[in-house]
């Protein structure tokens, strides 16, 4: 079967824990569904925004499931990765049987394989689940980059229909688009500050940490920019711009954790090694926050009233 490649936005969802360090299912359930109706296209649980590294295999099915069964719209793009081959078949297999419509698939991070282990990594999993994938190139967490060479290979298997690219590379990310514009296969920009040049040069939208505050802007800029108006798009995404930075400030999740509770989303709370927010870096995020609520776009307000 021949899956269709991912186009426009997907917010890596946070993941709220209750006071007891519980999953707080019924407020991830309203955050997705929240999202749905502000316009993304599809919403990616237990990725890094999600602290998938600090829960169980259970945990892990377990928001998958409540994801897919607030959601009936946009397809649930399941983070499933794993620096363990066979851990990461397993994981994809059981987040296919809780109801992800596509996978998203970190490279295997600490033991940093070689391009021939990476592709065998990669191919195990697409063999094995026939779900449409994305590979995740993010060297920052992993310690290594996915060879362009690799990439290239991978967008050859029926399974494999997308490319995460968050190196801040974005010759990288050409030479990827160049390599695979004969098949079915697209790149998506994990690096929100770089999501409109990525989109300049060929990538067809993003899974975005940014998208879970502002939804609606994030949607805006990306449509614009995917029906050719740029000018439009670069409006976005200056304004954007401080908002993108903020909440990379801190190691994510923690600054995306606090706007979500200065927004009345969910609680702040954050399963530890990960710590609160610090006092300065909390004063400018407030600050952008209440900027961006001043001065919503024309179509932005469209978006926040339709029905």
């Amino acid at each position: 079967m021949t899956h269709e490649p991912y186009t426009g936005v997907f917010p890596a969802l946070t993941t709220p824990f209750t006071e007891d360090d519980r999953i707080d299912h019924e407020t991830l359930a309203a955050n997705a569904r929240r999202l749905e109706e502000a316009g993304v296209d599809g919403i990616v649980p237990v990725g890094t925004t999600g602290e998938s590294a600090t829960m169980t295999h259970d945990e892990h099915i377990e928001v998958i499931e409540t994801v897919a069964g607030a959601v009936s719209e946009v397809p649930v793009v399941a983070g499933a990765g794993s620096n363990a081959t066979h851990e990461a078949v397993a994981l994809a297999g059981r987040a296919a049987d809780a109801g992800a419509d596509g996978l998203l698939l970190i490279s295997p991070y600490y033991n940093k394989p070689e391009p021939a282990g990476m592709e065998y990594h990669f191919r195990a999993v697409a063999d094995a689940v026939d779900l449409p994938q994305i590979v995740y190139n993010v060297p920052g967490r992993t310690g290594r980059n996915i060879a362009v060479e690799t990439a290239v290979s991978l967008a050859r298997h029926e399974n494999v229909v997308g490319y995460k690219a968050a190196s801040g590379d974005l010759t990288r990310v050409t030479r990827v688009i160049e390599g695979t514009r004969e098949e079915s296969f697209t790149v998506l920009s994990g690096d929100d500050a770089l999501t409109l040049p990525m989109l300049a040069i060929g990538a067809t939208g993003c899974i975005s940490v940014t998208a879970n505050v502002e939804p609606e802007r994030v949607c805006a800029m990306v449509g614009a920019a995917l029906d050719g108006d740029f000018e439009r798009a670069r409006a976005l995404h200056h304004e954007l711009g401080p908002l993108n930075r903020a909440l990379f400030a801190e190691t994510n999740p923690i600054p995306v954790k606090a706007a979500m509770a200065m927004r009345g989303y969910m609680p702040e709370r954050m399963r530890p090694p990960l710590s609160p927010l610090t006092d300065g870096n909390r004063e400018e995020l407030s600050a952008i926050l209440a900027a961006l609520d001043r001065n919503t776009p024309h179509e932005v307000q469209a978006r926040q009233t339709e029905p």
